[in-house]
């Protein structure tokens, strides 16, 4: 087993939409009547280090383009939502979907410092690569990544107003932006990889032992991995069997690594009782038949949440309707003796999101994203917590 920090620091974020239609894993799980903000809520011992975002704490480069934006519709700050983020020292970069009208930005990056408890989230890597309608800039972010060479990777799924009314804006594309001095060097049209059936969802940055980058993508709509060799300027397409997918809903996807390089792609549907593996290696080369593993089904018969890996061999789950976090080392058998809880949850909001990062620790990002969908988060919008969480003892 590998070995814990002392303290797990969990960011969490909720991504159940897909690219192309409205479906979430568990809208309604969790007591909405309880008090966002209240104690019971927030009981993190760690205070300092814990983050808010909110769609009312946005940077704008003065007043009077706030007032503009507002005036005209394009901003409606209950109408944004951080879903995704990923760490680089002391900095988070957040992923904004524009599932409902009024979102400004879609891209964002915001400061983890102490003594910040309500950071501002400003648009990154800047204003004019936001506008909604221009093809050549982002219009729905709904995944990231950044890669050890520090380069971020934005999965833009051109639809917006998702869970309103969609409109196709543009084709879907990645975006690659270094974040080193904040220049796009790269975007990628993914116009022939996917089909009418396609939601994109999540996107993971792989490479090679002779350091190639790859990018995968899940396509759940699809049944499908998109693969994307980004040097030798190749994709594939990797159908799943139908065996993996009882229902097309969310495939969540999280990548792991041994010391040597070794890398290995754990997914699963959110209905499937299963989870699945294939190596890099085989993704790669666009190899999928034959090539997929059957890791075994999935502890106690119940739904599970891949929330994500470590950078090393262990990765991050919970159950649908349950906010305990667990991780398991793929190196060991997968069976609910070898699941080690990490966290217990609170009760408003759901975690989807653990990652790597800031300070060494692990992170997660937690919300109360099945309110957001359904309208109930009143007018300031969703809760969202970017926090450290210890683990704690029993009583």
């Amino acid at each position: 087993m590998s070995q814990l920090p002392l303290l797990l620091l969990i960011v969490y974020a909720s991504v159940v939409l897909g690219a192309y239609s409205s479906s979430t894993d568990e809208a309604g799980s969790a007591d909405a009547s309880n008090s966002i903000g209240g104690t019971k809520c927030d009981k993190n011992p760690l205070s300092e280090l814990t983050f808010q975002l909110s769609g009312s704490s946005l940077h704008w480069p003065c007043e009077s383009t706030k007032n503009i934006y507002v005036q005209s519709g394009r901003y409606v700050p209950r109408n944004v939502i951080v879903t995704r983020a990923q760490l680089q020292r002391d900095s988070a970069f957040v992923a904004l979907p524009r599932y409902k009208q009024g979102v400004p930005f879609t891209l964002g990056k915001v400061n983890l410092k102490k003594g910040e408890c309500l950071t501002k989230i400003a648009p990154y890597p800047c204003w004019a690569i936001q506008e909604e309608g221009n093809c050549q800039a982002l219009q729905s972010v709904v995944d990231i990544a950044v890669d050890p060479n520090g380069l971020l990777w934005a999965l833009d799924v051109g639809i917006v107003n998702t869970l309103e009314q969609p409109i196709r804006r543009c084709s879907p594309k990645i975006v690659a932006i270094n974040t080193a001095n904040n220049k796009v060097v790269k975007s990628i049209d993914l116009s022939d990889l996917v089909t009418s059936e396609s939601r994109l969802q999540f996107i993971v940055v792989d490479y090679s032992k002779d350091n190639k980058p790859f990018v995968y993508v899940a396509d759940a709509g699809a049944r499908s991995i998109l693969v994307y060799d980004i040097t030798g300027n190749k994709s594939y397409r990797i159908v799943l069997p139908k065996a993996t997918a009882p229902t097309s809903d969310v495939l969540y996807v999280a990548l792991t690594s041994k010391p040597d390089g070794t890398s290995t792609l754990f997914f699963s549907y959110l209905s499937s009782p299963r989870l699945y593996s294939i190596k890099g290696e085989y993704l790669r080369v666009g190899q999928g038949a034959g090539s997929i593993i059957d890791v075994g089904p999935k502890p106690y018969g119940k739904q599970a949440v891949l929330l994500g890996a470590d950078g090393g061999t262990s990765l991050f789950f919970r159950y649908k309707g349950e906010n305990d976090i667990y991780l398991w080392d793929s190196e060991t058998c997968f069976k609910a003796a070898n699941l080690q809880e990490v966290q217990r949850g609170g009760d408003c909001r759901l975690s989807t999101q653990v990652l790597p990062g800031h300070k060494r620790f692990m992170w997660a990002l937690e919300s109360n994203f099945h309110d957001f969908i359904s309208d109930r988060t009143g007018c300031n919008g969703a809760s969202i917590v970017l926090h450290p969480v210890v683990r704690e003892c029993d009583d």
